[in-house]
C-alpha cells in the first residue's frame, strides 16, 4: 500500500494559517444570517491577500449561511447521555456485530494498516460504524458553506476560521470541490474528518495517487489510523480507559461518552 500525504497550496497560503486571529478581528462574527455576506466579503479580501486564489475564492464566494449547521451546532445533547443510553441510541451492538463482518471482508486492508500504523481493526471499524454507518450516510450539507457558517458564527470563530482556511486549501489542490457534501460541521468522508485533519492526516491508502475519503474506504481507514498514530497511538498498547492508547481515542472526539463507546465497540470487534 502506497501512502502519500496531501500536497500544499504554497507558502503564502501556509502563512495565512498563522494569521487567522487577525482575520477574525477584521471580518466581524455574527450570530444570525444578517451579517454573513458582509463577513464573507471581508474574509475573501484577507484570504486573497494571504495567498488564496482561483477556484478556492470562487467556492468561498458561492457559500451561503447554513441554518442547518447552526441548528446542529446548538443541539448536541446526545453527548450528555450515560454510556449505556448513548450506546442504545447510536446502535452500538449493531455496529459491533456488523463491524465483525466488515473485519473479515477487509482483512487484507486492515492487516496492512495495522502493520503501517499499529492500529488494530477494532477502533477503526468502531469509528467507521459510529460516524457514517460504514459509509452509508456521510451527510447532506455543503462542506464549504458549513465551515464558512461556523467561521462566521461567534461561538467558535477562531477554531473554524482555521478549518475554513484548510477547506480552501483542499479546494485549491483538488481534494474536495465547491460542491462537496458532508456533515453539518463540515466533516468529510467515511470517517468524518474536519478539513484541518484531512490536511494533516489524510493519506492515499489505495495507491491511486490521490486522497479521497468519500469514495475510498482504504483512504478513509488509513487516514483514521494515521490520525490516531498522530495523537499518540503506540502499537501493541491497549485502548480501554486507563490504557496506553485511550488518549488517542480522546483526540478523536472530545465527548467522554463517545470515547468510551469507541473503546467498547472496538473491543467487541477485536475480541480482545
Amino acid at each position: 500500500m502506497r501512502l502519500m500525504k496531501i500536497g500544499r497550496i504554497g507558502a503564502a497560503a501556509i502563512l495565512a494559517l498563522g494569521l487567522t486571529a487577525g482575520m477574525a478581528e477584521a471580518a466581524k462574527c455574527g450570530n444570525t444570517a444578517a451579517g454573513f455576506n458582509s463577513w464573507k466579503t471581508a474574509f475573501a479580501k484577507e484570504a486573497k491577500s494571504n495567498g488564496v486564489s482561483g477556484k478556492a475564492l470562487s467556492a468561498l464566494a458561492g457559500t451561503t449561511y447554513s441554518k442547518k449547521t447552526i441548528s446542529a451546532d446548538r443541539g448536541q445533547g446526545g453527548f450528555k447521555l450515560s454510556l449505556s443510553a448513548f450506546m442504545a441510541k447510536r446502535g452500538g451492538p449493531a455496529i459491533a456485530q456488523r463491524g465483525k463482518s466488515m473485519k473479515g471482508q477487509n482483512a487484507a486492508l486492515l492487516k496492512r494498516i495495522e502493520q503501517r500504523y499499529g492500529v488494530p481493526p477494532g477502533p477503526l471499524l468502531a469509528i467507521w460504524g459510529m460516524e457514517t454507518g460504514f459509509g452509508g450516510f456521510m451527510g447532506n450539507s455543503n462542506t464549504i458553506s458549513a465551515v464558512a457558517t461556523l467561521a462566521y458564527d461567534c461561538r467558535r470563530t477562531e477554531y473554524f476560521t482555521d478549518q475554513l482556511y484548510a477547506a480552501l486549501q483542499l479546494i485549491q489542490n483538488g481534494t474536495i470541490s465547491a460542491g462537496s457534501i458532508g456533515a453539518a460541521h463540515g466533516e468529510i468522508g467515511q470517517t468524518q474528518f474536519l478539513p484541518r485533519s484531512v490536511v494533516r492526516y489524510g493519506v492515499d491508502g489505495d495507491g491511486d495517487g490521490r486522497v479521497d475519503l468519500v469514495r475510498s474506504r482504504a483512504d478513509a481507514l488509513a487516514s483514521t489510523a494515521n490520525f490516531l498514530k498522530g495523537h499518540g497511538w503506540r502499537a501493541g498498547g491497549g485502548y480501554q480507559p486507563g490504557e496506553a492508547n485511550f488518549g488517542a481515542l480522546q483526540g478523536w472526539n472530545a465527548a467522554s461518552v463517545y470515547q468510551q463507546a469507541i473503546a467498547v465497540i472496538g473491543k467487541q470487534i477485536d475480541g480482545r
